[in-house]
């Protein structure tokens, strides 16, 4: 069955910015852009008649900036919003305290437009799948919009779909080593493993992930998802000890590799030749916890280009280690859980917005060897 296409409405008065959109959105097969309007009242009459999955919309508007226009939309029409901006005195935590779903910096070229909107495609396929939380308030607290859990708070504890707390608590002090998370992800895994990560409590057994990207760049990530994730996030060095409530990145051009002493877990960050096209290596990061961990580790093998990681994801799953792939219509690269998919490697598939809090419900309650496919 053929997947239905997201449907954008773009806010935003620059004909030349809409129509670029347009032009790099033709070819994408998970999104259609069905209008775009000019100014807020004309997104108003937009949003009615063509009823969007997903608004984008432009900060500096004329008659009413961005976050107005999103207050007001929101009494209209509850939907997600990404907002976009060529400023830099707009404050992106101002924005998604205002109720946006993601916040981004225009292209300052027309040679960045289309990783600009690789990144924005992905954002959008994210929003849209939280889409049903968008919803009125009642007329007690005066119609106003309750907005995507995690758009601007750390994480939701409202989210029915989550355990609580207490629940990864108990996960989390099961067995002398506890539990491990593991995460690998390529092209489109900067947005996705912050959706995934989004969802994990402050509590949370320690994670550890395998980011595609170079040098420099993996501390930057890992600093904004610091600021962004009720865990607390850093780049990985040598020697760091694992312990609940964190999650260390792989430097980029530093493999990553789980370890295990008398005193517990931690992580050797060291340069190597590449493994899988890679350096890091999501393979060399899941065979490490394979071995060191083996069925007290749950991971999941995000979008990407390639196979990296599909082989030391079928030897978590075959450890006993709980193993799920990202499903082919939220991947913005269906590559790598592909490749684990054909080769046995996954319990299951999801969608992005969904593998958060399955982590967080097999920590809490456990998962047997029907579970995985092995009886």
């Amino acid at each position: 069955m053929k997947k239905m296409k997201i449907k954008l409405l773009v806010v935003d008065d620059s004909m030349l910015f809409c129509g670029a959109l347009k032009k790099q959105f033709e070819i994408n097969p998970r999104i259609e852009i069905v209008g775009t309007a000019a100014d807020p009242f004309e997104a108003m009459d937009k949003a009615a008649e063509l009823k969007p999955d997903v608004l984008i919309i432009d900060f500096e508007m004329p008659k009413m900036n961005g976050i107005e226009f999103l207050k007001q939309l929101m009494k209209q029409y509850p939907a997600p919003c990404i907002m976009v901006t060529s400023s830099k005195a707009v404050s992106e935590r101002d924005v998604l305290n205002a109720g946006a779903a993601a916040f981004m910096n225009k292209p300052k070229s027309a040679a960045e437009m289309q990783t600009f909107c690789s990144i924005l495609g992905t954002k959008a396929i994210i929003a849209a799948g939280n889409k049903d939380k968008y919803v009125r308030n009642s007329a007690a607290e005066g119609g106003e919009v309750l907005r995507a859990a995690g758009s601007g708070a750390k994480v939701s504890r409202a989210d029915p779909e989550l355990p609580s707390k207490m629940d990864i608590v108990g996960a989390a002090a099961k067995g002398d080593d506890g539990y491990i998370v593991a995460l690998g992800a390529s092209t489109g895994g900067t947005d996705a493993l912050e959706c995934v990560i989004k969802a994990f409590p402050d509590n949370m057994p320690p994670v550890v992930v395998v980011q595609h990207m170079p040098p420099v760049f993996t501390k930057m990530y890992a600093d904004r998802l610091n600021k962004s994730c009720a865990m607390t996030v850093k780049e990985a060095e040598d020697g760091d000890r694992l312990k609940n409530g964190v999650c260390l990145i792989g430097a980029g051009g530093f493999h990553l590799e789980l370890k295990k002493d008398l005193k517990g877990y931690y992580v050797k960050s060291a340069p190597g030749e590449k493994v899988s096209g890679h350096c890091p290596s999501v393979d060399v990061l899941f065979n490490s916890v394979a071995d060191t961990a083996g069925s007290k580790a749950i991971a999941a093998l995000l979008t990407g280009m390639g196979a990296d990681g599909a082989k030391g994801l079928l030897k978590m799953h075959k450890k006993g280690a709980y193993t799920i792939g990202q499903n082919k219509e939220t991947c913005v690269v269906y590559g790598m859980p592909m490749e684990a998919y054909k080769l046995g490697a996954c319990a299951e598939q999801m969608p992005i917005d969904k593998i958060g809090a399955e982590i967080c419900r097999r920590l809490a309650e456990g998962w047997t060897a029907k579970d995985l496919g092995n009886e």
